[in-house]
């Protein structure tokens, strides 16, 4: 699958799950350390715009706003715009929220990527649901996973992943049989996250 085809996968999941979300839901906690859902629902909205206009070769304020009056509404809108924008984009992204030199699309496509598989198991395992993705969308993600550095800008303030954890065998069999699987285990574990949140 090409990074355009495998992005589109990983949105779609997400929204899929973001489809799921109620009013009640929004308060909840989330594996992103002191947001709730209404407010990853809000940063992965922003993200989705800040890298369609990178698309459409404009700049974007990637400030994270309060959460708007219907985080999921907002939430499927920002999808639809990324989706359409890296479908017409060209062959390089200016990302300035990472660095200020363009990016090749494929990949600054393959960063959106990874970023929303991750999202989509965050907002699924805050809601107590699980995530519509298969290996042929995971066993790139992984290859992806494993190529993010693993150093001291993981412990910054507002890094976008965490030092990778170890997964317990035992309750990664479990959460593997019982929901996502064992790759998805692995990616999200690998960027920072505790498979058994």
């Amino acid at each position: 699958m090409h990074i355009k085809e495998l992005d589109r996968a990983a949105v779609l999941a997400s929204v899929a799950v973001a489809t799921r979300v109620t009013d009640a839901d929004l308060s909840r906690p989330t594996p992103c350390t002191e947001w709730t859902v209404a407010n990853l629902l809000t940063h992965m909205a922003v993200q989705h715009r800040g890298f369609a206009a990178a698309a459409r070769g404009e700049r974007a304020d990637w400030r994270l706003p309060a959460p708007a009056p219907d985080p999921v509404a907002d939430y499927l809108a920002a999808g639809a715009d990324v989706l359409i924008a890296f479908r017409e984009a060209g062959s390089a992204l200016l990302l300035p929220e990472i660095r200020e030199q363009p990016f090749p699309a494929e990949q600054a496509m393959a960063f959106h990527f990874i970023d929303y598989v991750v999202h989509a198991w965050d907002l699924a395992r805050a809601i107590g649901t699980d995530v519509p993705l298969d290996d042929t969308v995971l066993a790139p993600a992984w290859e992806v996973a494993r190529q993010v550095p693993d150093g001291e800008e993981r412990r910054r303030p507002g890094a976008a992943f965490q030092p990778g954890v170890a997964v317990q065998p035992g309750v990664a069999a479990r959460q593997s049989a019982a929901r996502d699987g064992a790759l998805l285990d692995r990616i999200v574990a690998t960027l920072g996250r505790d498979p058994a949140w």
